[in-house]
């Protein structure tokens, strides 16, 4: 599992994330949901070590974030930034690549390239695998990504705002390719998400954070209070029964 203790990020005397106790189990999706500027992202980022915490400490999977070596810690966990900035003049197929980089160091060989179609054809990018970057659509390119991540073939898989341009079909399509990650691959996926509905159909486990502390931690059954979720958002939501589950009603 990921477990944070006491996990604190200072960015001034005002501005402080946490401290954050969290358990999140090993297995299924995970959804971080809460206001703009809660600290989704921060915490996400964290726990990634792609940026150090002031105070505490967080263990995935029994390792040390903060003393396990980057090479060993690249094949437990791996993680989507919300922005990305890789060169263009990549092809799709070179970019998934790059999820196979913590065991080749750049060498390629057999085993590596099989991962690399796998990941390729389970977000079903073998027709664009040979183009360049800059000649897909932001969704297609957001898909390129995940693939890259999940081509690093670890147990942890953190994503932050995977939606980010894309629209509502391949929203839909995205989540469903990584739900099958969860259930048929058994990682553990935890994932920043700005639409409640979307936590609460496809996640397991819902985290809400808001003023940088967690506030909310359970399934969406248990979240799906209209009093708790006005709590989080700081706006009034409705919840009724959809066909496929419970919903958020909140225009």
């Amino acid at each position: 599992m990921i477990e944070l203790k006491a996990v604190r990020k200072d960015y001034s005397s005002e501005v402080t994330i946490g401290p954050v106790d969290l358990q999140i189990p090993k297995g299924g999706v995970t959804a971080l949901v809460g206001p703009n500027g809660a600290g989704k992202s921060t915490l996400l980022t964290i726990i990634g070590r792609l940026m150090g915490a002031d105070a505490g400490s967080i263990e995935i999977a029994g390792y040390d974030v903060a003393t396990t070596k980057s090479k060993d810690l690249a094949k437990i966990v791996s993680i989507l930034r919300q922005e990305n900035h890789f060169v263009t003049r990549l092809t799709v197929r070179q970019l998934v690549a790059f999820g196979r980089f913590p065991y080749t160091k750049g060498r390629l060989n057999k085993f590596d390239e099989e991962i690399i179609t796998r990941s390729i054809k389970f977000f079903e990018l073998e027709d664009l695998q040979d183009r360049y970057l800059d000649q897909l659509s932001g969704g297609q390119r957001q898909r390129a990504y995940v693939a890259m991540v999940l081509c690093q073939d670890t147990d942890y898989v953190l994503l932050d705002e995977p939606l980010n341009n894309l629209d509502m079909k391949h929203s839909v399509q995205m989540m469903q390719h990584l739900r099958r990650v969860a259930d048929e691959l058994g990682r553990t996926v935890v994932i920043v998400l700005h639409d409640i509905n979307f936590a609460g159909h496809y996640a397991d486990r819902i985290c809400a954070v808001k003023d940088g502390q967690v506030v909310e931690f359970g399934t969406s059954a248990e979240l799906f209070q209209p009093e708790t979720l006005t709590r989080v958002f700081n706006t009034p939501v409705a919840c009724v029964d959809g066909p496929n589950g419970p919903l958020a009603v909140y225009y």
